[in-house]
């Protein structure tokens, strides 16, 4: 069997989300900041009416790097995903396709990849030009203790 993922870009690492939680692909729009609210947390938005948090995926990962101006000037897209009935946005640095994989070429997280990434992700797919991490909608949107 098959499954599609929307694959983008997080510092230069390929990563997917199952197509079937991905509600829409957005522009980048300034959030509105919350006070308080965790460093992962850009903010809030107003997408057609409906009032969506903003999550900064490098930041919830644990693979944040100092942003530069140049870098600022370059997120473009944010990618809308639903879980249950939660909306959220999450910044991504570049969008990339859509993938139809096999469950064959599917496996765990590689040991090896940092302990707080390996904890949002699904598994890792083989490409021909490197690999694929699927990240877990659902753990990317718990809230941490």
């Amino acid at each position: 069997m098959a499954q599609q993922f929307c694959t983008f870009y997080l510092n230069n690492t390929q990563f997917g989300i199952p197509i079937h939680q991905v509600q829409e692909i957005v522009r980048h729009q300034n959030p509105t900041h919350i006070p308080l609210a965790e460093s992962d947390i850009c903010g809030l938005v107003n997408l057609r009416g409906q009032i969506i948090t903003v999550i900064d995926l490098k930041r919830r990962l644990g693979i944040h790097t100092p942003i530069t101006e140049r870098q600022l000037d370059s997120v473009q897209n944010n990618v809308v995903i639903c879980v249950s009935d939660d909306v959220v946005s999450l910044q991504i640095d570049q969008l990339d396709d859509i993938l139809e994989l096999s469950d064959d070429d599917f496996e765990p997280a590689p040991a090896t990849l940092q302990a707080t990434l390996r904890q949002f992700l699904l598994g890792a797919y083989k490409l021909a030009n490197g690999f694929l991490l699927v990240l877990d909608p659902a753990k990317v949107l718990e809230i941490k203790p």
